[in-house]
This record gives structure tokens, sequence and C-alpha cells, in this order.
């Protein structure tokens, strides 16, 4: 069955402070649209909501827009910026870098499915 839907329209909208993330669903996929404020953070604006010391979401991304310094858990560092296409296991904090709105598409669907979402929800 064909299935489609639009980002401009989405299932459903979570905000979490400087950032939201907008999620469709679709069979077998589950796509976010997530925008992060310059000043975010993930260890203090979804942290406290998820409950966990690092976030536990695989990403598999697309940066349209804006810069993002990922710190993975083991120790290794990297940053995202236009047109860069990542993958990005559990266990990491991250931030936006400079004065610039981040955009990122989320192919992954755990995104979508768990992001920003208390642990017990």
């Amino acid at each position: 069955m064909l299935e489609i839907k639009t980002v401009e329209k989405p299932d459903e909208r979570r905000d979490f402070p400087r950032g939201h993330l907008e999620a469709v669903h679709l069979t077998g996929l589950d796509f976010a649209v997530a925008t992060f404020e310059p000043g975010w953070r993930w260890s203090e604006s979804v942290g406290p909501i998820a409950g966990t010391e690092s976030c536990q979401v695989h990403h598999n991304g697309y940066v349209l827009s804006g810069r993002m310094h990922i710190r993975m858990d083991d120790g290794g560092e990297g940053e995202v910026g236009p047109g860069d296409v990542f993958v990005c296991p559990p266990g990491h904090d991250a931030w936006v870098v400079g004065d610039e709105q981040c955009l990122v598409y989320d192919f992954a669907g755990q995104m979508a499915q768990d992001y920003a979402k208390a642990k017990d929800a």
C-alpha cells in the first residue's frame, strides 16, 4: 500500500527546552524532523526528560542547517553540519555549535518513537 505524508502536517510534535521534534509515522518508517535552537544541549534540554545520563537513541541523520557537536560516552567526538549524513549509536551528548538553529532529519525511527519522551511514558 502506498503511503504519503508531509512533514508540514506531522502526526505529533514534542517540545523540549530550546527545541522541538515533529514526527511522521508510516508503515515501516518513523521519520523525525528535529529543530535545535542555539544553546540547546541534550544533557540539559532532553536528559532530564529521558531520565538518562546520555542519549540512548540511535540516530541516522541528515543535517539541513546549522552545526552540532557530538560527544560519545567512549570519548569519541565529531561535528556535523549542512549536507552531512551521519550514524550515531546510543550513548552520547550533543549540542548546537554557534548562533544558528540546527535542523536535522532522522530516519532511524527510534527518534520519532522515543526521543524527548519521559522514560516511563
